[in-house]
């Protein structure tokens, strides 16, 4: 795992150098809106998703350099979809990462500005890959795209908010993290193996890798707000609780809630066997999320 830790480091300094160089600068006017993009997507993320990206792109036997815009574009949707999940009419949460949530720090309209903004530039990052012989420029802006709108995050998000209160069976958890967690996930994985023009077995395998790790992913993380505090999270422990949220914890209890995120795991990792060693990142990552502090 020391191995695994040092390749985390190293990777997540490369996609914050790429950011950083991809973003306007702070001081670009009009400077309150950068500021805030900026607050909000350096505030110390892990790096999860892009680094996933550059992974399956090195599992396919592809450049890391080509990747990276891919890697950069999936952050950035990611980070909009926490500013706006952080905002009153949402989520309503004031902490993220350890730190203010954006519109705690600028105020609502500024929050809900710079998300927008980075859900804008995670587009115009992307258009800077390069396409391959099997995936055309199209493809990689629909691949980002679909998984952004209506039937994938957002709709992941409404059906979260519909569910607040309400005794949801295991499907319909399921459907709500299909579309809110494991879609970015997945298509963070997609989009490295395009960039590395993988076939289309490979991607498919892939995309089988994706789907389950990002929802033992939510498991975890479901497990994690009612065993966890505040302070080793890095935002409000027992949230979905209090607002009466669908978890898996809830929906099957806390022990078939772990065997679940065994299971997805299990599932993920089967599905890097046509890899062999070209996948090592991506399973030690799949490990490496599973045995987060319970």
């Amino acid at each position: 795992m020391e191995d695994l830790k040092q390749y985390l480091k190293e990777r997540a300094k490369e996609v914050d150098a790429a950011l950083d160089a991809y973003l306007p600068a702070a001081r670009t006017r009009p400077g309150t809106i950068h500021k805030a993009m900026r607050y909000s997507l350096f505030a110390g993320g892990k790096r999860l998703r892009p680094i996933l990206t550059l992974a399956a792109a090195e599992a396919c036997q592809g450049d890391i350099e080509e990747a990276m815009p891919s890697a950069c574009a999936v952050e950035l949707m990611h980070t909009y979809s926490l500013v706006h999940d952080d905002l009153p009419c949402m989520d309503d949460d004031d902490l993220r990462r350890g730190r203010p949530t954006c519109h705690k720090v600028f105020g609502d309209n500024i929050a809900v500005l710079a998300g927008d903004a980075l859900l804008t530039e995670a587009f115009i990052v992307l258009a800077q890959s390069s396409p391959t012989r099997r995936y055309p420029m199209a493809a990689f802006v629909a691949e980002l795209a679909i998984t952004g709108g209506s039937t994938k995050l957002i709709g992941g998000q409404v059906l979260d908010l519909e569910g607040e209160g309400k005794d949801l069976t295991k499907a319909q958890l399921i459907r709500i993290h299909e579309a809110k967690t494991a879609a970015l996930l997945t298509s963070s994985i997609r989009l490295g193996a395009m960039s590395a023009n993988a076939t289309p077995a490979r991607l498919e395998a892939l995309t089988i890798f994706g789907y389950n790790l990002g929802l033992a992913f939510q498991v975890i993380d479901d497990i994690l707000d009612v065993t966890q505090t505040t302070e080793k999270l890095g935002k409000t422990a027992g949230k979905d609780e209090a607002v009466a949220k669908a978890t898996y914890p809830a929906v099957l209890g806390l022990e078939k809630a772990r065997k679940e995120a065994h299971r997805y795991t299990d599932k993920a990792m089967a599905a890097l066997k046509p890899f062999g060693r070209k996948a090592l990142h991506l399973r030690q990552i799949a490990e490496y999320l599973l045995e987060r502090d319970y």
